[in-house]
């Protein structure tokens, strides 16, 4: 009775196969194409087989050579790699003696997304190399055009965003007579994607919701909820995790169904979105999900390194030993197989985990496994580190102290023992008697430009400018001080360099701070001054901006200098 039952089942079977193969007969070439890739492209496996075996079948019986290569093609969609690849090598060798067709380039195109799509990103950039190469010497644009997309598709994998996104963006917009429907679809969700690796989101909402409009969107499941994972990421990136968590979720349920790549990457960003959300437990679950499936299919993608350094921390903060070593390894397996497929244009550095250290922490482990002990020893170690460095800078704060010492005794010394001002004829500075950097040879700086009673009259001005200790208030600047003395900017600032050696604000800075050092040693008032009071009345915007141009100026600081002044005057007092 049940070998009966089965006898009438695969009747049943074959006659409804003949049904469907007798009502293909009426359809061109181009009709049974279509049909093709609306089935396969909606997860429709046992139909699309059948129209593929049907044209192969059909352009046999015709000897049409071109439609035979498209029929093996078509067939190749729904085998696994070893056979794909017979079915492409059979393509190959029909077509080998065709002339100025899309073979063999197309040949090539497809061998790459084969690999591609199985993770072997080396032989799929080869292969499109190949393809690109027979393309152009063929001068055919189509072809040209896949092939530029498809090696666009790699950069985008490897993270060259922006080379990817000019590529996809010419061919939305310029590849009408390219592209068909489903091309044209896919260059839009390539793009988007590039948008939000790039941070442009306003750009990549645009296409979304055009996306979501086309008819292709209503009519083709797989294509819908590839809009709604990227509305996930979008708005992942504005941190809206809730939302972006609902989106990934259908996104995967869906995905998951058809047994799609897309799953992977809709559970990576489940994970993240509930680092978002700070739940800790359900990104460990999602990303634990996602490393089996991979362990398993094999394939890999950068993104998973954040998988793994975050499960790595997970169970290294949970002390959890054999899980960290569990992940590690995983870590440098996949870091491997990436680094292997990406080495001539990887610029990647794993973030947080780089692979010689954790090759390092992956022994640590299995020593702290073995031997909890050297923990001990280890605490130690860093322990007397810690106090070597410690002592290092102890010892190297107590000389810079000494040298900020030395340098402010020299300075009050200098300063108790300066020489009279020089003498002055009607507050006038004889040029004689200004001091002259050695180097500049006035008659050269000058050119006679400023001539005598000019360059006497602003040296008497600045005289009077210092004398009345004018350069104190606040706000001066070089236009300010020439409009005071009734010059122009060009004159003051040649004769300040000129004949002080100096910038402008090189020389009211230095004005400032001899200043402040003849006042705090003489005036025992303003040394009780705060510091911001201080600066104030020299001038300075602020109490930091003085206390780095003290510094700069004196090489010692404005503590030190005022705390040698009072130990100075406390010795001098009490001699005993």
């Amino acid at each position: 009775m049940k070998a009966l039952f089965i006898f009438i089942f695969l009747s049943n079977l074959c006659y409804a196969q003949n049904d469907k193969i007798d009502s293909l007969k009426t359809f061109s070439y181009k009709e049974l194409k279509n049909k093709f890739y609306n089935y396969y492209e909606n997860i429709k496996t046992d139909q699309s087989k059948i129209i593929a075996q049907y044209y192969l079948q059909k352009a046999k019986k015709e000897q049409n050579t071109l439609q035979i290569a498209d029929g093996y093609v078509l067939i190749h969609f729904n085998e696994n790699l070893s056979n794909a690849l017979k079915y492409l090598d059979s393509t190959a060798t029909v077509t080998k003696n065709l002339k100025g067709t899309k073979y063999p380039s197309q040949t090539y195109l497809m061998k790459g997304n084969l690999y591609y799509k199985h993770d072997n990103l080396k032989k799929a950039l080869d292969n499109y190399i190949l393809g690109l190469q027979y393309a152009k010497d063929q001068k055919d644009q189509k072809q040209t055009a896949y092939a530029n997309m498809d090696i666009a598709y790699l950069n985008s994998y490897i993270g060259k965003n922006a080379d990817a996104a000019k590529t996809f963006r010419y061919y939305l917009y310029n590849g009408n007579d390219i592209t068909d429907e489903s091309q044209h679809n896919q260059m839009r969700i390539s793009l988007i994607y590039c948008y939000i690796e790039l941070n442009k989101l306003d750009s990549a909402n645009i296409l979304i919701k055009e996306g979501l409009k086309t008819p292709l969107a209503f009519t083709n499941k797989y294509v819908h909820h590839q809009y709604i994972y990227y509305v996930g990421a979008y708005n992942l990136k504005l941190k809206k995790y809730d939302i972006a968590a609902k989106n990934f979720l259908a996104a995967y349920k869906y995905f998951s169904g058809v047994q799609d790549q897309n799953m992977n990457y809709s559970l990576l960003n489940i994970g993240k979105s509930y680092e978002g959300l700070k739940d800790k437990t359900k990104a460990v679950e999602n990303y634990t999900k996602l490393d089996s499936i991979i362990s398993k299919s094999g394939y890999t993608f950068p993104e998973l390194r954040d998988v793994y350094t975050f499960l790595i921390d997970h169970y290294k903060e949970n002390n959890d030993k054999e899980k960290q070593l569990y992940y590690i390894e995983r870590f440098l397996k996949v870091d491997h197989k990436l680094d292997e497929q990406f080495k001539y244009l990887s610029t990647e550095i794993p973030r947080k985990y780089d692979t010689p250290n954790l090759l390092q922490e992956k022994e640590n482990i299995i020593g702290e496994l073995k031997m909890r002990k050297k923990i001990l020893y280890l605490s130690i170690s860093i322990l007397f580190l810690v106090l070597i460095f410690i002592t290092y800078l102890y010892y190297k704060t107590k000389k810079t102290e000494q040298q900020h010492r030395k340098i402010a005794q020299d300075l009050i010394i200098s300063i108790e023992k300066r020489d009279p001002e020089p003498a002055k004829i009607d507050n006038v500075v004889l040029i004689s008697q200004v001091q002259i950097p050695k180097q500049i040879d006035i008659e050269n700086k000058n050119q006679k430009t400023i001539s005598e009673d000019v360059a006497q009259f602003i040296l008497k001005e600045l005289t009077t400018f210092e004398t009345k200790e004018l350069y104190l208030k606040k706000g001066i600047t070089l236009a300010s001080l020439a409009k005071s003395i009734k010059t122009n900017t060009t004159y003051l600032s040649e004769i300040i360099n000129t004949y002080k050696g100096k910038n402008f604000a090189a020389y009211l800075n230095d004005l400032r701070i001899d200043f402040a050092l003849n006042r705090l040693v003489k005036d025992k008032k303003f040394r009780s001054y705060k510091l911001s009071v201080i600066a104030e009345e020299l001038g300075y915007n602020n109490e930091q901006a003085f206390s780095l141009a003290f510094k700069k100026k004196t090489g010692t600081t404005l503590s030190m200098y005022i705390k040698e002044i009072d130990s100075l005057n406390d010795s001098q007092n009490n001699p005993n």
